[in-house]
């Protein structure tokens, strides 16, 4: 974990020290070098019940989500441009026991902590080079929280597990810009160190363990940010991630997951939002995810909301 670690120390130290070059560079007209700044806010929630007379078998139910979308960006001088995004969503859901009546404590339903930055130099060439860091996380994993192993009823909250950080440096080529609207590639490679935590359920205490591994590997990450029409906005997220080294290769060779570390890794995120109204807006959010040390399958997850959304920035 050290090692990982101090990784990531230097590398946030090298792009600190490249904005600061950025900075001192920039032209004297610091109009021409404002940030550009968005944060959205938008909350959903859905409740149905129903009386002890009603038949039917259905049960009443209470969701909400909440999301907090923000972009950054700043041209700090004629060669370095500088972009910081973050993505966070919770939610939770609470379900009415058919039988009694009663509510089940709530549940959670969705949670996401994504946070990129992306420093390029803007050589105006076929491509750019670029530094990225990123931080892929949840708010805490409740796999454990209020469950019974054995004779021990758990109330663990393993928070911010797992962490995965990536660092990554190589080319990118704006494919399509047109007003808001643009397409962005990038290729390089990338180093990874993920952080998890676990309840171990063989031991009656339930005591937490901790781990790290590292990888190494081939990055490629393309957004795209596409008017659909006056009202409709599509933006989408596509990471490919090929490791070429890993930490734990050794712990893992001659059993059935010798090779999984090797399979690509692939998180393909999809938004399309649509304004009903000034705050009320519907969107289908839609991702699918593979990674074979994870699950074997891909997983796929489809949120469909109606609420409210507000523009703080």
């Amino acid at each position: 974990m050290g090692k990982g670690l101090g990784r990531t120390l230097a590398l946030t130290a090298l792009c600190a020290v490249m904005l600061a070059g950025g900075v001192a560079a920039q032209d004297a007209d610091d109009t021409l070098y404002l940030w550009k700044k968005n944060v959205v806010w938008d909350f959903t929630a859905t409740q149905t019940s129903y009386n002890e007379a009603w038949v039917g078998g259905e049960v009443g139910s209470f969701s909400w989500q909440t999301n907090l979308n923000g972009m950054a960006q700043r041209q700090f001088s004629p060669i370095f441009h500088f972009k910081s995004t973050l993505k966070t969503s919770f939610g939770m859901t609470s379900t009415q026991d058919e039988e009694t009546g009663d509510w089940s404590k709530p549940r959670k339903s969705t949670d996401l902590i994504d946070w990129e930055n992306v420093g390029s130099f803007t050589m105006h060439k076929f491509v750019d080079p670029y530094v990225a860091f990123r931080l892929e996380s949840q708010f805490y994993d409740g796999r454990y929280n209020n469950r019974l192993f054995g004779t021990t009823y758990s109330t663990n909250k393993l928070w911010f597990s797992p962490m995965k950080l990536t660092e990554s440096a190589g080319g990118t080529r704006k494919l399509y810009e047109r007003e808001d609207d643009f397409v962005t590639s990038r290729l390089g490679f990338g180093f990874r160190q993920i952080m998890q935590s676990f309840i171990d359920t063989t031991d009656v205490e339930l005591p937490q363990v901790d781990s790290t591994f590292t990888d190494g590997g081939f990055e490629s990450v393309t957004d795209a940010v596409l008017t659909l029409s006056d009202k409709m906005q599509y933006t989408g997220k596509l990471s490919l991630y090929k490791a070429i080294f890993f930490s734990e290769s050794d712990k893992v060779k001659g059993t059935e997951q010798e090779n999984d570390w090797k399979a690509i890794d692939v998180n393909f995120e999809n938004i399309i939002t649509a304004k009903v109204s000034k705050i009320v807006a519907v969107s289908l959010y839609v991702q699918l995810l593979y990674d074979k040390q994870v699950e074997k399958k891909g997983r796929l997850k489809q949120t469909l909301a109606l609420g409210l959304t507000y523009t703080l920035l």
